[in-house]
């Protein structure tokens, strides 16, 4: 096992890695910006070391940093947490080649599967259901071409895409040559590389992914699925599992399709497979996710497994010590992100110092977050604040525990998307399930024409 892990990483995941640590035995090394010197995962870690300055470019995206970092602390591990460089290829390949376990899979599986379009190549070898599409688009011609072919809408999509960032719905072909540039321009600069393709779009569809876990010896399990469907800007905001849609003949084809593809790619860890899932329940292939998710959480809560720790242990050489059978799911947990954002005025990020604050309790109720009163939530970063995930024996449990739980939360200071999810959890069709990756859309076009009519 590892004696000293450096996380590559900040906020809430890092305080998260750093408890697995912590309980495990494992010694943590905290690396932080200028602009993180007064973040907990900095005072929790048992030692930090600064990297730079406040844009990500010049501290948790700069590999040499990093690795001097964790040489300098004599680490012998590096967990990249999610985003930032979390599936990047070359960060992988430096760390082995430096003497590293990078604690995520190698160069080769995150090129396979971080790359949209061999990802959806290596799906399509598996068996696994793939949305019509194309391979990387060299012009807008050929884009067009390949539209009038699987119809419109379509969705064009960064190759090398990820966050809900690189996406854009095209209607008609009048909307393809501004889209095709905007797209393109996007990838270039949101991952440095300008790729993009075409796929359908599939317009009341639900977004449903399925966790797995793979160790070095061949072993496969999947620890069934999560809903999240309610999601803005392609970004998810509430997640749960077990997703109330999908029945056992659905969860059967979707984790044994989702096995299929973890062993065509030998993989290792801990892993996130996503589908979009039709009204008739024919489902295809998005992405594979070659990290921990920012909503494993719910996924723990129900199977009451620690993805972290099994994670570590897995990329350390250990065998997994439960076979499929040995997983039961029992309830439902449910998953809000919290974002410093004012979410009915285009959730314009409000990164402001955090005066008071006060986070749910009791049974059942879990926080994962990095924040405290008197907090500046620096500019530099994605805005979320943190989670808030409930457990009970039920959905309809769940549901009345989180409703308890986001009136016992409040953040003074900045805007948060805490007004906007009270709401969700009032409204009809969100608590009978009836809902699609369309909802949040609708759902605030309907707050701005009452607001409209009462003024």
């Amino acid at each position: 096992m590892f004696k000293k892990i450096l996380i590559a990483n900040r906020g809430e995941i890092a305080i998260r890695i750093i408890r697995a640590c912590n309980e495990m035995g494992i010694k943590t090394v905290a690396v932080y910006s200028k602009a993180d010197k007064n973040s907990l995962h900095v005072k929790f870690a048992d030692e930090a070391i600064c990297i730079g300055e406040g844009p990500a470019v010049e501290s948790y995206l700069n590999i040499p940093r990093i690795i001097a970092a964790g040489e300098i602390t004599n680490a012998d591990a590096i967990h990249p947490g999610y985003g930032f460089l979390a599936e990047n290829a070359k960060f992988s390949k430096i760390c082995k080649e430096n003497g590293f376990t990078f604690i995520g899979p190698d160069a080769k599986i995150i090129d396979l599967m971080g790359d949209k379009v061999n990802a959806r190549n290596a799906a399509k070898d598996a068996g696994v259901p793939i949305i019509p599409g194309s391979n990387t688009l060299s012009s807008v011609e050929e884009f067009l071409e390949i539209a009038e072919q699987i119809g419109y809408p379509v969705m064009l999509k960064a190759v090398a895409g990820g966050g809900g960032k690189g996406m854009r719905v095209i209607n008609n072909s009048n909307e393809a040559e501004k889209g095709f540039n905007i797209i393109q321009n996007e990838a270039g600069m949101a991952f440095n590389n300008s790729e993009i393709y075409v796929e359908k779009f599939v317009e009341n569809g639900r977004h449903i992914e399925v966790q797995i876990l793979s160790d070095k010896f061949g072993n496969h399990l999947h620890l069934g699925e999560r809903e999240c469907s309610i999601q803005r800007s392609n970004q998810k905001l509430i997640e749960e599992s077990p997703s109330l849609f999908v029945d056992h003949n659905l969860r059967d084809e979707l984790t044994s399709k989702s096995l299929q593809l973890a062993e065509k790619v030998n993989y290792v860890g801990a892993g996130t497979i996503e589908y979009l899932v039709d009204d008739d329940k024919n489902f295809y292939f998005i992405e594979m996710n070659t990290r921990i998710q920012v909503e494993h959480t719910v996924t723990e809560m129900v199977c009451m497994i620690d993805l972290v720790k099994e994670q570590i242990r897995t990329y350390a050489g250990i065998e997994l010590s439960m076979k499929q059978e040995d997983i039961t799911m029992s309830g439902h947990a449910i998953e809000c992100r919290i974002n410093a954002e004012d979410p009915f005025n285009d959730f314009i990020p409000s990164p402001k110092k955090i005066d008071s604050l006060n986070f749910a309790g009791g049974i059942g109720v879990r926080i994962d977050s990095f924040i405290y009163a008197g907090y500046q939530i620096p500019t530099n970063y994605d805005s979320m604040l943190g989670k808030l995930i409930v457990h009970s024996s039920s959905r309809e449990k769940a549901l009345i525990r989180m409703k308890r739980s986001l009136q016992e939360t409040f953040i003074e200071g900045p805007k948060t998307t805490l007004p906007l999810l009270e709401m969700i959890f009032e409204n009809k069709d969100f608590n009978n399930g009836n809902f699609d990756i369309n909802f949040l859309g609708k759902f605030l076009k309907n707050i701005k024409e009452k607001d409209n009519e009462s003024s």
